[in-house]
């Protein structure tokens, strides 16, 4: 996936990448006193996801000209990443934003925070304001725990909300994703009382994917019926996982051709969509053009 044109000179739009994300494991170690939940995960990246198209104005407007139906345009990260770059800067330009769904909402692939990451990167260089990226992983946090994985666009071993991240080159896969149809509410899954909470903290070192789990994968399961029939589908396929805190299940393949023949079975009332890992965001590349 690639940004479909030139380098802007003046308002035009031009799409950006905004990548979806799996959590190959996700372990829940506690709660935090803020009130959030202290975690450890490892983010995969992928070659797949939303579009972001962007247009500068200069009447200091920020503006969703398209986007999700289900998601009003005060509401979605997008918009609010804009928002929060232009109120931290003191910028006066503004933006035209269209956002271009494919990574289904509620799905726990990280696309309303790949969208946000992605306007923050590009508006950053567009509107010049000269931040870094820990600067934007900062304001992109305040947004949801899974932006600053987007913000610094590779592949990663988290910690803390999520936050505390240290880029992994992960080997070599395609993944094959499924999606029931329904969408799942991280915080119903967050505040769930079932919910294990005191996975003990495991290092890099000692890490190995068959000592992993996702613990938010149970409660789930029992919650929503339609994941749980996927899981169970795709796990008489290859060895099955929730992603993050999302209605979406993954298996990782050596080789495209072996995730697509699992793909051409899946039932029709489900979306699937074979997609390559990769350790660094597709954003990267795209920014790097512009001059």
């Amino acid at each position: 996936m690639s940004a479909t044109a030139s380098a802007p000179s003046g308002p035009a739009r031009r799409w950006w990448p905004a990548p979806a994300k799996l959590n190959l494991f996700l372990h829940v170690n506690g709660r935090r006193a803020d009130g959030f939940h202290q975690l450890q995960t490892l983010y995969q990246l992928l070659d797949w996801g939303d579009d972001i198209g962007i247009e500068l104005t200069d009447d200091g407007r920020i503006e969703r000209t398209a986007g999700p139906a289900a998601i009003a345009s005060a509401e979605d990260l997008a918009v609010r990443a804009a928002l929060a770059l232009q109120s931290a800067t003191g910028v006066r330009q503004g933006a035209r934003i269209a956002v271009r769904k494919r990574i289904p909402l509620g799905g726990g692939l990280g696309g309303g925070s790949s969208d946000a990451a992605t306007v923050l990167r590009v508006l950053n260089r567009l509107w010049g304001t000269g931040l870094g990226l820990g600067e934007l992983a900062r304001l992109g946090l305040a947004l949801g725990s899974d932006v600053p994985i987007f913000v610094h666009g590779s592949s990663a071993w988290a910690q803390g909300r999520g936050e505390e991240l240290t880029a992994l080159e992960l080997p070599s896969a395609w993944y094959l994703i499924l999606h029931p149809g329904i969408a799942v509410a991280t915080a119903d899954i967050f505040h769930a009382p079932e919910l294990t909470r005191n996975s003990p903290l495991i290092t890099i070192r000692a890490f190995s994917a068959t000592q992993t789990r996702n613990d938010c994968e149970p409660v789930v399961r029992a919650r929503y019926p339609p994941v749980a029939a996927a899981l169970d589908w795709l796990s008489m396929r290859a060895q099955a996982r929730l992603s993050g805190t999302g209605s979406c299940v993954f298996a990782s393949f050596a080789r495209a051709a072996n995730a697509e023949r699992v793909a051409a079975q899946v039932p029709d009332e489900w979306t699937s969509f074979v997609a390559p890992g990769v350790n660094r965001s597709p954003l990267e590349a795209a920014l790097a053009s512009i001059t």
